[in-house]
Formats: C-alpha cells, sequence, structure tokens
C-alpha cells in the first residue's frame, strides 16, 4: 500500500525547467512556501486519460480553486521539460503549472513511483493529487493500488468538494456560429456581458445543418447551449438575459 503523507512536509527537490530557451532551477520552496497549492500527479503527458480528463478539468476549475483560497495548481509528472512545454501548448493549458520530474526525485521521495516497463513506460509516478498548505501535506487522494490505471479519486472535482463542498461550479456554455454571422457577433457580446467564459464552435456550411438539426433542431446559427441545455438563437438568449438578470 502506498503511504499517505498527509501532515508531513513535501520532499526539498530542486526541478529542472525550460523556460524561454533557458534552463532554470524551481525549488519546492518556490512552488510551496507560503502558498496554498493543489497538486496532482500523473503517469505520463500526451497519455489518454491525461490528457482527455485529469489535466483538462484542473484547468477549467482553476478560478474556482482560486475563489476558494487557492494560489496555484501544479501538475507533476515523469516527463522531461521539453515534453511538459509541448503538452501545455497542446493542452492549450493557461492556469496550471507544469512540473517536469524528470528524475523521478520528487515522486519517489513520495513513495509513489512505479514500475510501468511492462508498458515501455520505465519508472513513472502513480496517480495522486493533494493539498499542500505552506509546504505541509493536508490532504493527499491517492489512486487505488489495482492494474491499470484507476483515475477515481485525484480529479479536480473531488479535490474541490474537499476543499468546500459548496463550491459553484461554473457554467458550461458553447456556440455554435459561422463565419461573417452578424448575428453571431451580438450573441457572443451578449455572452459577454453576461459573463459567460463560453466556448465557440464555428460550423462549415458542409456541415452546419446536420450538426444543428441533430442538436439544436435548428439549421440557423447561432444556436448556444448552457448546461447542456439549447437556449436557442440571438432572440432567444435575448430572452433568457432578461429572465435570468
Amino acid at each position: 500500500m502506498f503511504e499517505n503523507k498527509e501532515g508531513k512536509t513535501v520532499p526539498d527537490v530542486t526541478f529542472h525547467v525550460r523556460s524561454n530557451n533557458e534552463w532554470k532551477n524551481v525549488t519546492t520552496s518556490d512552488l510551496f512556501s507560503g502558498k496554498t497549492v493543489v497538486v496532482f500527479s500523473l503517469p505520463g503527458a500526451f497519455t489518454p486519460t491525461c490528457s482527455s480528463s485529469h489535466l483538462p478539468r484542473y484547468n477549467e476549475l482553476a478560478p474556482v480553486f482560486v475563489k476558494n483560497g487557492v494560489d496555484k495548481i501544479v501538475c507533476i509528472s515523469v516527463n522531461d521539460s521539453f515534453v511538459m512545454n509541448e503538452w501545455a501548448k497542446d493542452q492549450e493549458i493557461g492556469n496550471i503549472v507544469l512540473i517536469p520530474d524528470g528524475n523521478g526525485e520528487f515522486t519517489d521521495a513520495m513513495g509513489l513511483l512505479v514500475d510501468k516497463s511492462e508498458m515501455g513506460f520505465g519508472r513513472r509516478s502513480w496517480r495522486y493529487s493533494m493539498l499542500v498548505r505552506d509546504g505541509v501535506i493536508e490532504k493527499m487522494f491517492i489512486e487505488p493500488q489495482k492494474p491499470g490505471d484507476p483515475f477515481e479519486v485525484s480529479d479536480a472535482d473531488t479535490m474541490l468538494a474537499f476543499l468546500n463542498p459548496e463550491a459553484t461550479y461554473p457554467d458550461q456554455v458553447v456556440i455554435f456560429t459561422r463565419e461573417g454571422c452578424s448575428y453571431c457577433a451580438r450573441a457572443k457580446n451578449l455572452l459577454n456581458e453576461m459573463g459567460y467564459d463560453y466556448a465557440e464552435i464555428p460550423l462549415r456550411s458542409a456541415i452546419r445543418s446536420k450538426v444543428l438539426g441533430a442538436l439544436a433542431k435548428s439549421v440557423t446559427v447561432p444556436q448556444v447551449f448552457i448546461n447542456g441545455i439549447c437556449i436557442g438563437g440571438l432572440e432567444a438568449l435575448e430572452n433568457f438575459a432578461v429572465k435570468v438578470a
């Protein structure tokens, strides 16, 4: 069984980070001293669960963590800095500090360095998360020690629920648009005025009617969805804005 290190100080390690085409050393003290930090560690950059779920959800919920007293969120993986930097670009990560534990020193000192040689990975980190206050581990969520790559407790939602069970989650908002659409521009402006952080999906003419017909039972843009509910086009969004104002 992996040791739960709650109440203990994080390992004293120096990470070698490539930034702006230069090497710099980042110490454990730099990351944790005087700060409240959420850490999550995963088997590897560009791997399926890490890229599709673990990292993106922490990035998405980062503003909520900040509102609940977290100074920064750190992702640690036994990869080199070049790989971690490219992964950050690929994932369009702006709210997470990605730290390369290239030699596995930090992960080994945490007692969570595991042998994944059967997969050709060598030694990697077991998946876990932890809340660290001024260098002291307050809470750890370690994935159960069973075959494969379990992903059950180290996720962002579990950590946020520990921090604040009553935390308010951001609305999931998406708007389907087309290039040159004035109604789409007005709808986006209205979403901005309403304070929504939305995702925009421009649709090509060749697929627009199929996509919107299947999702919104309409073939016109814009089409706005909030938390899985189809609000509709610009006029419907304007009516919705009045109701929630």
